[in-house]
């Protein structure tokens, strides 16, 4: 079996070791080594990346306790080699796994929920509770989060016997057989877990929890720790400052500005809407000025609910029958037919059977879309009402 490495020391960046086997699978070979310092993937954290002899290790997968490197090349049997573990890529996950410890701790000292699934994704991490927390909650756990960090305390590792561990109140989501390994941040966690970490907490770094929501009856929190968060932090801080310049304002007036441009953007939005009414109106008017009863239009710049308000428009003209069709694509068309007279539903049946019709609708009103061109539209429409 692999001796692990990392278990002893989650700071080994390169180390030696002999080939025990080498497997092709596939696209790809599976190595077996003596010893190893990549962490496989496990406890909701994905596998390190790395070399062996610069050759690229792009997985590591344990399997009935063998661990296997996945790699493009293969590599003799045998043979001793150089490993070397991708460092930034395994300091920024142990970052945002020791800061999920000491959240987790927090949350469940002060709550009493807890974590029921862990995710630490190539972005973010995520974390679910069995418990419901407010935004409000989250930026006090976040604040004490953030003192433990400022604290630089010594992370322990144990590995306790079976009577030992029988004394030891530790944070556990499954049920371990064998030998548990404890994670113990004092003063705020313990915790079962097989996975590397930093050393003190001062590594982590910044500890930013920055979202909430409900999930399966708890809530899931996300969080972005050390470098991530820095990362997150300067790309906010370009929008805002993208923002403020746009806007010609100062970076902490950005807010109230952007408010203040919703604001006047719905005034906008209210007038536009209300001119665009009147036109219908007067467009009305001037349709309503032909002496036909039957009034059928075909429009291509309506929006909306528009297509229904032009046609009571004309309708309040006097007009017998309107029909109003807006062109959404080519020969397809949005429809709406009323009257104030007749039973226009009659039409509903004859438009599904000669253009493809879609729709329905009550005694003074049908609507739905339609395939066809304005001739064949007109003709037919024209011939059924007996004009």
């Amino acid at each position: 079996m692999t001796e692990k490495l990392f278990y002893y020391d989650s700071h080994m960046i390169e180390f030696t070791a002999t080939v025990l086997s080498c497997q092709k699978e596939k696209a790809y070979y599976k190595v077996v080594l003596t010893r190893t310092a990549f962490f496989p993937e496990g406890g909701g954290q994905y596998a390190d990346t790395g070399t062996l002899d610069d050759i690229l290790v792009f997985d590591v997968q344990e399997v009935d306790g063998e661990i296997y490197h996945m790699t493009k090349e293969p590599l003799l049997e045998g043979t001793e080699v150089s490993g070397k573990i991708d460092w930034e890529l395994r300091f920024m996950k142990m970052q945002q796994h020791t800061g999920e410890h000491i959240v987790s701790g927090l949350i469940h000292e002060a709550f009493g929920y807890n974590n029921v699934g862990f995710h630490l994704g190539s972005e973010d991490c995520t974390m679910d509770f069995n418990g419901e927390l407010s935004k409000d909650d989250l930026r006090k756990i976040e604040w004490k989060a953030n003192e433990a960090v400022t604290k630089n305390i010594d992370i322990q590792v144990l590995y306790p016997s079976k009577d030992e561990l029988k004394d030891i109140s530790y944070r556990s989501k499954i049920e371990i057989e064998g030998q548990v390994r404890i994670v113990i941040i004092d003063g705020y966690d313990c915790c079962a877990c097989c996975a590397p970490h930093v050393k003190k907490t001062g590594e982590i770094g910044i500890i930013r929890l920055t979202n909430v929501q409900r999930y399966k009856g708890g809530v899931r929190i996300t969080m972005l720790c050390g470098f991530r968060a820095l990362l997150d932090y300067r790309m906010k801080e370009q929008q805002t400052r993208q923002v403020s310049s746009l806007l010609c304002v100062k970076e902490n007036e950005v807010s109230s500005a952007v408010g203040k441009l919703k604001e006047e953007q719905n005034l906008l939005k209210q007038k536009q809407i209300e001119t665009r009414k009147q036109l219908l109106t007067y467009k009305a008017k001037e349709v309503a000025k032909d002496d036909e009863t039957v009034i059928i239009l075909f429009e291509t710049d309506l929006e909306g609910d528009e297509i229904r308000t032009l046609m009571n428009q004309v309708l309040k003209e006097g007009k017998e029958i309107c029909a109003v069709f807006q062109k959404t694509e080519e020969q397809t068309y949005r429809y709406v037919i009323g009257s104030k007279e007749i039973d226009v539903r009659f039409l509903v049946s004859g438009l599904k059977e000669q253009f493809d019709g879609r729709g329905g609708g009550k005694p003074e009103m049908i609507q739905g879309s339609l395939t066809g061109t304005q001739e064949q539209l007109k003709a037919w429409l024209l011939e059924q009402l007996g004009r």
